[in-house]
């Protein structure tokens, strides 16, 4: 039984843990997308102004609408659009209004932080002049008040009865809801919060995600308050799943006053997942900035520097380890450098007393001294050096085993005096058709290692005068005299001597193609050097 529930324990937490690393990277793909929302949402905002000016500029009902807009989107602007309600009411001497304003300008000012200038609207309001819909929003602004009053002291002299008096309000709010009412639940919901009831279920708050039809601000808000409820180390990841959903739909209705993307980060940050703690840490600190709320940008300020210095201690030993591993990759490639060495001196004593077998030998030492000269070039690049090792170490295994098969068949048609036999033998072996081969591997090799080198060279030419060969796994003349270039074999001679060809004509080809190229000929030099090896 206990093996069973262990491995059910074990499910959950695989699944929990997928699904937070899905809304993570789902939160990174709509931040790239956040500037798509912003621009549809100053498009709402600017046909509204339009119609706003065409009724110059005296209509309540559009001058609520660019409030309403802009209220968790910009400060400044909301708090425009609130004066001139003020302004409009005053003039039409209607005390409904001018209440119902108050109430609007009161909420804004607590989204900002501005908690004293929040109480003095507070009590300038008439309550008498509100319906049932803005008293209710009047008692929920009294109670959130309050409430975030306790949390900015955070000193139990005062914490206490500020949340006394938060839940008092909420109590009032309470009562003017209609049964079963969306306001309701999320006011119940919230209640239990304030209290510190969290202990219980969210029963309220899981009630309107499973049955209520929600906007994207309210699902962003009933998400952060659901994660009040998840604070014990087993419920790390369900909370951290609730805010990153939360920071979804606040990105998603374009609202920059918002608290869950600080919240995840300095859940992020508790954990040890610091690159996403610090990117989101940023993007609360970008929305508050946009905003206008001082008091979240003093506060994500107070946690950044902390952040910021975990992120650089990590790189800083990232750093370290690969340098460790460079270290230890040049000490392997030491090693079988060595190894390619030895393979060249046992070569060597293999050599045969006959003029013909000689002969072949020293062919096929050239070959491999060219090998081992591009292949001491590569040492520069620790990306390339294992895939080119291992590619030189399998020719020369070849060539060995050509060899001393070569030796053995010679040596047995001499001991048995079969001299005619003996130049047919070596005959087998095609040197032309070996370099094609040992050609073609270096294409191939290089072309995986440099994915995008044809691209990049035939970008450098006009259309006419691209070079683009006949199999795109193979290589041309002109483009492998660059390719060795690319390695770090500039010398003319060296090229010449790997490509068979003079000096003079491996010149020839390099200062025809520069002469066609679209940049100077240092510059074309310097970004073949460029392109990088996967």
């Amino acid at each position: 039984m206990s093996v069973i529930l262990l491995f059910l324990q074990f499910n959950f937490f695989c699944f929990s843990s997928v699904k937070k690393d899905s809304l993570l990277n789902q939160l990174k793909i709509e931040i790239a997308r956040k500037a798509t929302y912003d621009r549809q949402k100053l498009s709402r905002i600017k046909a509204i102004q339009l119609e706003l000016l065409l009724n110059k500029g005296n209509s309540y009902d559009q001058v609520t609408k660019l409030f309403d807009e802009y209220e968790y989107f910009k400060f400044d602007s909301a708090y425009l659009y609130g004066k001139r309600l003020l302004e409009i009411s005053t003039r039409a001497k209607d005390s409904v209004k001018l209440a119902q304003s108050k109430v609007k300008i009161a909420s804004l000012l607590l989204h900002a932080g501005m908690f004293k200038e929040t109480f003095d609207y507070l009590a300038e309001i008439d309550e008498s002049k509100l319906n049932r819909k803005f008293r209710y929003d009047y008692y929920c602004l009294k109670s959130g008040a309050y409430s975030n009053l306790a949390i900015y002291n955070n000193d139990p002299n005062f914490t206490r009865p500020y949340n006394e008096k938060a839940i008092e309000y909420l109590d009032s709010a309470i009562a003017l809801c209609q049964p079963n009412s969306l306001d309701l639940l999320f006011t119940l919901g919230n209640r239990q919060v304030v209290s510190g009831d969290i202990n219980k279920q969210p029963n309220y708050f899981l009630k309107l995600l499973k049955h209520y039809k929600l906007t994207a601000h309210d699902r962003a808000r009933l998400l952060t308050a659901l994660a009040a409820f998840y604070q014990s180390e087993t419920e790390n990841d369900k909370r951290i799943c609730l805010l990153a959903e939360s920071a979804i739909y606040d990105i998603r209705s374009s609202t920059r006053e918002t608290l869950a993307s600080l919240l995840l980060a300095e859940d992020l940050f508790k954990q040890g997942y610091l690159d996403d703690a610090y990117l989101f840490i940023l993007q609360s600190r970008d929305d508050a900035g946009f905003y206008g709320n001082r008091l979240r940008k003093l506060k994500i300020e107070s946690i950044l520097p902390d952040i910021a210095s975990r992120v650089n201690l990590e790189s800083q030993q990232d750093k370290n380890k690969f340098m460790i591993y460079s270290v230890i990759v040049s000490l392997i490639t030491i090693v079988i450098l060595l190894a390619c060495f030895m393979i060249f001196v046992r070569l060597k004593r293999l050599r045969l007393k006959e003029q013909i077998i000689e002969e072949k030998n020293e062919e096929l030492e050239q070959i491999n001294n060219q090998l081992l000269f591009i292949n001491d070039k590569l040492r520069e690049y620790a990306t390339v050096n294992e895939k080119y090792i291992g590619y030189f170490f399998d020719v020369i295994s070849g060539y060995i085993l050509k060899l001393d098969r070569l030796k053995k068949n010679v040596e047995r048609k001499i001991l048995a005096k079969r001299y005619g036999e003996i130049l047919p033998s070596l005959q087998e072996i095609n040197i032309k058709n070996e370099r094609e081969v040992l050609f073609n591997t270096f294409d191939s090799v290089f072309i995986s290692i440099f994915p995008n080198f044809i691209e990049v060279f035939n970008s450098l030419l006009n259309k006419e005068d691209q070079i683009w060969p006949k199999h795109p796994d193979f290589l041309n003349t002109d483009l492998r005299i660059f390719a060795l270039m690319r390695l770090g074999i500039h010398d003319v001679k060296a090229i010449a001597a790997i490509l068979e060809y003079s000096a003079n004509t491996i010149y020839v080809y390099k200062m025809r193609i520069k002469a066609r190229a679209l940049v100077s000929g240092d510059e074309f030099d310097r970004i073949v050097m460029s392109v990088k090896a996967v």
